[in-house]
């Protein structure tokens, strides 16, 4: 299997960008590709998936493990997996490399382009990315392309870099309109509210074939080393679907990891999709599965589809097995302020309102400790999460102990034998089986309903 990450120095330099082109380029070229994300991000994926039809999934050492990224990179039906990093290449855990993109690339023996901004720099660059590359032993940086920067430019900067850091400049993307992707709270707006973005990928792809040397790229991931990991775990099928999930997918909840979908598909549930914006009830199911998003941005909608609040506070009053992340949970409270600070009625289930705050909440990796056992924990567990919202809630629960790593912790969630309701988001796909928890509880609900 052939393995590229697209890296940079620092946020914004242009990997989405840069990885979109080349998506779209080779995709252009026939080649047979799965997209991955380095880290927690949701958003990244989505415009992947929107040019290669196929889901693109995180590979988050945090959050899944070594032996959790290697199941996800197991599963991989493809050629060729191109990698989009995250944040800045070292960039890891409490200011250290640990889960970063170079330990991502490490561990998998994966080979890396470093994706460099040439604005307001020349030979300085020569001198940061050598400063890269010998920070670690082994960086696995082996190649340049220079993003938003014009012909002339890369022409007469890319021997420069070469000679001075003796990395291969693979090519360049010009300046252009269609990279530009607006940004607001959370990152870039998502690949579903851009209406002309399949026209604007498929010219960054006709950009990135003009401009970049993609025979040599294929040439350099055809060098990844690439960690022969076991078979990812596969739901046999043998006894079919023992229970149906309802999962709110559409434009207010739309955080969803591709591995938690196949998570419990694997663990034997069938799963319906259901939009708490534009359906009028909530579906019959055995468990309910509300993830985050961005329902304060459609919180007056939410709350004039009153039909769905009710059917849905009534579903988890009544006690179904109900997990319900960061945006989610901010759906089941009492009222949800929008973007003007109006507050708008919700589903009621929980005592919080939440709440416009300006600024990230909580953000980052933490450490979820359970006290008692509950629908997804056992006593005394540790379960990675994730953070990662600008909206609060006067009531965040105190069933769970959250702790980052520089050793700050708070009390947080609404647990119990059928529910999950908090801010972090969890990944199913690490070593403790959060999605057959979830399935044999929805299991046990239907069969105590018969």
């Amino acid at each position: 299997m052939k393995t590229i990450m697209i890296a940079a120095m620092h946020s914004g330099a242009g990997k989405t960008v840069t990885t979109c082109a080349l998506l779209s380029a080779l995709k252009q070229r026939g080649e047979r590709m799965q997209a991955f994300k380095c880290g927690p991000d949701y958003i990244d994926p989505m415009f992947h998936e929107h040019i290669l039809g196929v889901p693109s999934r995180n590979l988050d050492l945090f959050l899944q493990g070594v032996e959790g990224v290697g199941k996800t990179l197991s599963r991989m039906d493809a050629d060729i997996a191109v990698i989009e990093g995250a944040m800045g290449f070292y960039d890891g855990l409490n200011n250290t490399t640990e889960a970063s993109a170079w330990d991502l690339a490490r561990l998998t023996g994966t080979p890396v382009v470093l994706v460099v901004n040439s604005k307001g720099s020349g030979l300085t660059l020569a001198a940061q990315i050598k400063g890269l590359v010998d920070f670690r032993e082994q960086s696995g940086i082996a190649a340049l392309v220079l993003a938003n920067t014009s012909e002339r430019r890369a022409s007469s900067l890319a021997p420069v870099l070469e000679r001075e850091t003796g990395l291969p400049v693979l090519g360049f993307l010009p300046p252009m309109e269609e990279a530009r992707f607006e940004s607001r709270h959370l990152g870039l707006m998502t690949a579903g509210e851009i209406a002309d973005l399949t026209a604007r990928l498929n010219k960054l792809g006709q950009a990135a074939e003009n401009c970049i040397d993609l025979d040599r790229l294929l040439i350099l991931a055809s060098t990844s080393r690439l960690r022969r990991f076991g078979e990812g775990d596969r739901f046999s099928g043998g006894r079919g679907f023992c229970c149906r999930i309802a999962v709110a997918r559409d434009e207010a909840f739309c955080f969803l990891y591709a591995d938690n979908l196949d998570a419990l598909r694997d663990a034997g549930a069938e799963l319906t999709f259901f939009s708490p914006l534009h359906d009028s009830e909530l579906p019959k199911a055995d468990g309910l599965y509300l993830p985050g998003g961005y329902p304060e941005l459609y919180a007056e909608r939410l709350s004039e589809n009153t039909a769905m609040r009710h059917s849905i506070a009534a579903a988890v009053k009544s006690g179904l097995p109900t997990v319900a992340e960061c945006g989610g949970f901010l759906y089941l409270g009492q009222s949800l302020e929008d973007a003007e600070g109006r507050a708008h009625p919700m589903c009621g289930v929980l005592p919080g309102r939440g709440f416009k705050t300006g600024h990230l909440q909580r953000f980052g990796y933490q450490t979820l400790t359970a006290p008692a056992d509950s629908l997804l924990f056992h006593t005394g567990e540790r379960i990675p999460a994730h953070e990662f919202h600008y909206w609060d809630c006067t009531e965040n629960g105190a069933d769970l102990r959250s702790e980052k790593p520089d050793g700050r912790s708070w009390a947080c969630g609404f647990v119990s034998a059928s529910l999950y309701a908090a801010f972090p988001h969890l990944h199913f796909g690490g070593a403790v089986p959060l999605a057959q928890r979830f399935v044999k509880a929805c299991e046990q609900w239907k069969a105590s309903m018969t």
